[in-house]
């Protein structure tokens, strides 16, 4: 179940454009959101609350790009970053890294655990990072007891996370409230009914969550996200903040279709991740974009 698998993204992304995007033009009232400035007033998202997904930027993470890549992010502004994986370094030594840039790591995406020791060691690395949340980021399945199980195993993950102060949670795709598991249970149903909101929050992707809503048919797939995450008993304390284009691609923040001031106001997140699964030029613009547009938005 490796999350950042480039074909399971590029067959997502595929699927969205070709199956579930089309005429997506209208969300939120135009083809495309206006820049921030031109919004009505309100108050800004806090340079300490924003993130970026270093999914985003694993194209340069490599080598000794992954010094000038995070020293890049520290001078846009950013104090915080979610990892996937270590890029071939130790805990110990990303943390280092990141120390002498100021940046936390106040997230990682770790797959659900194969094993007793493979959940000991995720939740170690994470302590050594001085990580507070645990995201299990994909799952995938046309069966209504795998993710049964799925949730039973998270419930008693978050559990063991708890006990050194972890916060574990699930960031969804599209597919959970699109994938029909017989009678129109969907998986996203199972885990908001069986996952204990007590021990497990959300991570809500943004895109994927109105994706799903286009997939779905909702006359309204910002209303679609917005209803997600305040019918859910779990909390949501965290967004993956990714645009989507008219005809459904990923976009840099603010270039594309989704009202985010909009979902801002219904539900405010304890850190807002940016992220662009497929850079619009490079990955540094970016980083950079999202940043600004985040700190120039009002809501």
């Amino acid at each position: 179940m490796e999350e950042k698998g480039v074909d399971r993204r590029n067959f997502l992304r595929g699927a969205a454009a070709a199956g579930l995007g089309v005429g997506f033009a209208g969300i939120g009232g135009t083809t495309a959101v206006a820049a921030p400035a031109a919004q009505a007033a309100g108050r800004p998202v806090a340079p300490g609350l924003i993130s970026i997904q270093l999914y985003t930027l694993r194209s340069i993470m490599r080598g000794e790009g992954i010094d000038a890549t995070l020293a890049s992010l520290a001078n846009y502004g950013f104090t915080k970053v979610e990892l996937a994986g270590l890029y071939g370094r130790t805990a110990e030594a990303m943390r280092s890294t990141l120390d002498s840039l100021g940046i936390t790591p106040s997230s990682s995406h770790d797959g659900i655990s194969a094993t007793p020791a493979a959940l000991e060691k995720k939740i170690a690395n994470a302590v050594t990072l001085g990580q507070t949340h645990i995201n299990v980021p994909y799952l995938v399945s046309s069966s209504a007891d795998d993710w049964r199980r799925w949730a039973d195993q998270m419930n008693a993950e978050a559990a063991v996370a708890r006990q050194s102060g972890l916060k574990y949670g699930y960031h969804n795709h599209a597919h959970e409230f699109t994938t029909n598991l017989g009678g129109g249970l969907t998986p996203w149903d199972i885990f908001t009914s069986r996952l204990d909101p007590k021990l497990v929050h959300l991570e809500v992707d943004l895109y994927w969550a109105v994706t799903g809503g286009v997939g779905v048919g909702a006359a309204d797939p910002i209303q679609f996200a917005i209803d997600t995450i305040l019918q859910a008993p779990q909390k949501v304390l965290q967004y993956h903040v990714k645009d989507r284009a008219a005809a459904g691609d990923f976009a840099d923040l603010g270039t594309g279709t989704i009202d985010f001031a909009r979902i801002f106001r219904a539900h405010t997140p304890k850190e807002f991740i940016v992220e662009n699964d497929q850079p619009d030029v490079t990955p540094l613009q970016t980083a950079r974009v999202g940043y600004d547009y985040l700190r120039a938005l009002r809501f």
